[in-house]
């Protein structure tokens, strides 16, 4: 089974601590089935000082959250929305908006 959210698309989280917040999509696990959602999910980690990190101390970042938790939203109809697949004439896979039949790519 394929990962049907991509890199750089708008999701909802449907679960959890974070619910019923958007954000843009940072990265993809697909062998964890995680994603990383911007602004969302922000846990405290303590960091020593190094070269990269030149303070050290307590930073706030993104923690993955479980790919079943989130919903793509869909950028015509603006709500969350299940996602199928459809092959055009020339026989490129696009995913779509099953509400609207909207094509997402």
């Amino acid at each position: 089974m394929g990962f049907s959210i991509k890199k750089g698309d708008t999701v909802i989280v449907t679960k959890g601590e974070e619910s019923g917040k958007k954000g843009r999509i940072l990265a993809v696990y697909p062998d964890k089935g995680e994603v990383l959602v911007e602004k969302l999910n922000l846990i405290k980690k303590h960091m020593k000082p190094s070269k990269k990190q030149t303070q050290g101390g307590i930073i706030e970042k993104e923690a993955p959250i479980r790919r079943a938790n989130v919903m793509l939203v869909c950028s015509k109809c603006d709500r969350p929305a299940k996602i199928g697949q459809k092959v055009l004439e020339d026989g490129t896979k696009v995913r779509i908006c099953k509400k609207c039949m909207e094509v997402l790519d």
